[in-house]
């Protein structure tokens, strides 16, 4: 049993501009504690389920795809000093950091209140929002 506050933190990400204090405060920490930080980005595919067209959906993949290859580049080039893992996920964003978090042993969840959808106040519904009701473990909200 290691004496680290958080031997394991996981910086849930959608690669907007407002996250970045998110992913900061979640590097910053981590190296403070010399913990693993894992950087989630979860593709948010149900938009899409509606559409009828294969092509529709293979093209949007691709983008969602390159998107979030794109928001872990950006924190692999700062995470200068922390022992970094990013994943993809797919699926409902709250969800998918939640089971995540669970079924890696996350000791800390860090996340954002303002993502893509601009504005998004701690209000029902929300990611933020659900992530704080089920999560494992403590969950640090950056504005």
């Amino acid at each position: 049993m290691s004496n680290r506050l958080f031997e394991k933190i996981l910086i849930a990400t959608d690669g907007s501009e407002k996250n970045k204090a998110a992913v900061e405060e979640a590097l910053r920490i981590g190296r403070l504690y010399g913990s693993s930080v894992f950087a989630v980005y979860v593709m948010d595919l149900s938009a899409f389920e509606s559409a009828s067209a294969d092509v529709v959906i293979g093209d949007t993949w691709g983008v969602i795809q390159r998107e979030a290859e794109a928001a872990l580049a950006r924190i692999r080039t700062m995470a200068e000093g922390v022992t970094l893992e990013t994943v993809i996920l797919e699926g409902k964003p709250a969800a998918e950091i939640v089971r995540f978090a669970t079924g890696n042993g996350i000791d800390l969840i860090v996340i954002g209140t303002q993502g893509k959808r601009g504005l998004e106040r701690l209000l029902l519904g929300s990611v933020a929002e659900q992530v704080i009701r089920s999560a494992p473990c403590k969950v640090l909200v950056v504005k």
